[in-house]
């Protein structure tokens, strides 16, 4: 029977991670954005990929930093032996920034307070602290507010003459809302940095764009830029695009077997408050994921699958560990593989088609893919 992977018997579910697509995905967006540099994304495990294995196959890839949300992220990475520059940006209000310092972890700072609480903890260990700054320019987020970065940049300066710490990097984000707005978003962190340089202060990245901006914005790229979802092979943009538009392939196939089969008559109703009827004599395959997977509940009756050479529709609701398939009169059987979300070449859905169906993006698709489901990698781990 027609598939849309290799594996001949796939287990009941799983995740396979292609480290190669990482790699081809890296090498890809690297050589489209030189001469700046790359910092492979790897927050919340690699957007549900991985983040160990993905972190290396990115570095294996050419990738020039990673980077994480949160200190615990950083940290996992270092018990892993991952050495390679890396740096964590949001913050718990009481975070211990000493054990981060003295692994060489570099530190994300959105305020004054940030940065002096960085500042005594890199004394309390005797290590000077890698910071990069963060100017909010528009997002409304995290960052250094525009009435305080004139304050904050001066007073890094000073802690910096002082040896405590080293301003690596200043940094923003953009909205990706529009041309104009990244426009007016890019000429204010332009102020910024000639302020920080004002006060003396010469980091040695400065990185505004993630890959929507890499890809559409050249002038945000700097020395450095910042490749997420990119590097997972999905599309940042939303408007269609694909990922073989982009030159990219998707690292991620969820897929597992066909649990159950049965035949219904017209009339039956499927799954929890029968939200859709059969009007016809059909086949209905069972799939053995749900919503505590991953799988969102608002795909249902909107999804698809690749069942045996074709799409299939989701009918009826998604329920926690499973859902149902038409597959009409079909000969699919009980341990047939179904691929939920992949690589759309091969004829399965993409995840960005699975944020449609759930009026989401694509991003989250792959993020909130749960632990039940065990990844397995191909292409090295």
């Amino acid at each position: 029977m027609t598939t849309a992977s290799d594996a001949a018997a796939p287990p009941f579910r799983e995740a396979v991670v292609d480290l190669d697509a990482v790699r081809e995905n890296i090498g890809t967006l690297a050589a489209a954005v030189a001469p700046a540099r790359t910092m492979a994304v790897v927050k919340a495990n690699a957007y549900g990929h991985g983040a160990v294995p993905v972190a290396r196959a990115a570095l294996e890839a050419g990738a020039d930093w990673l980077g994480v949300a949160d200190i615990a992220e950083a940290h996992a990475l270092r018990d892993a032996g991952v050495d390679a520059p890396l740096l964590a940006w949001l913050h718990d209000p009481g975070a211990d920034f000493a054990p981060a310092i003295a692994r060489d972890i570099d530190l994300g700072v959105s305020s004054r307070g940030q940065l002096e609480a960085i500042a005594e903890a890199a004394a309390s260990v005797d290590r000077i602290a890698r910071v990069h700054l963060k100017l909010d320019t528009g997002l409304s987020r995290s960052g250094v507010a525009p009435e305080g970065w004139a304050d904050c940049v001066a007073r890094a300066a000073d802690l910096e003459a002082a040896g405590r710490i080293r301003v690596v990097g200043l940094f923003s984000h953009l909205a990706n809302t529009s041309p104009e707005e990244d426009a007016a978003q890019l000429a204010a962190f332009e102020r910024g940095l000639d302020q920080a340089a004002a006060a003396g202060l010469r980091p040695e990245v400065r990185h505004l764009a993630s890959t929507a901006g890499a890809l559409r914005l050249p002038a945000a790229r700097f020395d450095l830029v910042r490749i997420g979802i990119g590097a997972y092979g999905i599309p940042p943009f939303g408007d269609g695009t694909t990922a073989a538009d982009l030159g990219l392939r998707p690292a991620m196939t969820l897929r597992g077997r066909v649990a159950a089969v049965r035949r219904i008559e017209p009339g039956t109703g499927v799954s929890y408050g029968h939200t859709w009827r059969a009007d016809r004599p059909t086949n209905l395959a069972l799939v053995p994921l749900g919503y505590a997977d991953g799988i969102p509940r608002q795909a249902s009756g909107r999804g698809e699958v690749w069942i045996g050479g074709a799409r299939r529709p989701v009918v009826g609701r998604i329920a926690m560990d499973q859902f149902v398939v038409d597959v009409g009169d079909d000969a699919v059987e009980t341990g047939d593989e179904v691929v939920l979300f992949g690589d759309p070449q091969t004829g399965a859905p993409s995840a960005d088609e699975w944020g449609d169906a759930a009026d989401t993006i694509g991003y989250e698709i792959v993020t909130r893919i749960g632990a039940r489901v065990p990844r397995r990698y191909l292409g090295g781990a």
